[in-house]
C-alpha cells in the first residue's frame, strides 16, 4: 500500500512539474510573439542582430520547414491537439524529472503554435539564423520548446540508468 502511495505521489509529482513547464513555455512562446507582432515588427522588416542571426517576420501554413502548407489549418490544430493529449497521458506516467520537463516543453510548444493556428491561421515565425547566404528556415519559441523536449527525451533514452534514482 505505501510503495502505491509513494508511486502515486511521484506520478503527480510528476505530472505537476510537467504541466507547470508546458504552461511557462507556453506563455514565454506567447508574449515572445505579441512583442514581435506589436512591437518590433512594425514596420515587418529584416532586423539584423549579428553576423549570423536576424530577426524576421513570417507566417508558416504548414509544420515544420512548411511541410504541408496547403492542409487546413483545423487539421493541423486537431492533429497538434491529439499530439497534445497522446503527451500528456506519458506525462501522467512520466518515472523522471527529466521526461518530464522534456514533454512539458513539447506540450507548451505544440499548444503556443497551435494557438497561432487558430488566431491567424499560420504560426508566427521570428528568429533567422544563417551562414552565408543559407537561411534555416525561421522558426519560433515554440519551437524551441519541442525540438529542445525531443532532444532531452533522446538524452534519457540513452543515458545509462541508476545515475539518479530519486528521478
Amino acid at each position: 500500500m505505501v510503495q502505491t502511495q509513494t508511486a502515486s505521489h511521484k506520478s503527480a509529482s510528476m505530472l505537476r512539474l510537467g504541466l507547470s513547464i508546458a504552461v511557462a513555455w507556453f506563455l514565454i512562446d506567447q508574449v515572445s510573439k505579441w512583442w514581435i507582432l506589436n512591437s518590433v515588427m512594425r514596420p515587418p522588416r529584416v532586423i539584423p542582430m549579428t553576423e549570423f542571426f536576424n530577426l524576421v517576420l513570417g507566417h508558416n501554413t504548414g509544420v515544420s520547414f512548411g511541410l504541408f502548407g496547403d492542409t487546413s489549418p483545423w487539421l493541423l490544430m486537431a492533429f497538434a491537439l491529439a499530439m497534445v493529449i497522446g503527451l500528456v497521458i506519458w506525462l501522467k506516467r512520466a518515472e523522471n524529472r527529466l521526461t518530464a520537463i522534456a514533454l512539458g516543453l513539447i506540450i507548451g510548444g505544440a499548444l503556443g503554435n497551435a494557438l497561432d493556428r487558430l488566431r491567424h491561421g499560420a504560426v508566427t515565425d521570428f528568429l533567422d539564423f544563417y551562414v552565408a547566404t543559407y537561411h534555416w528556415p525561421a522558426f519560433n519559441l515554440a519551437d524551441v520548446g519541442i525540438v529542445s523536449g525531443a532532444g532531452l527525451l533522446l538524452f534519457e533514452s540513452i543515458r545509462p540508468r541508476g545515475e539518479n534514482p530519486k528521478g
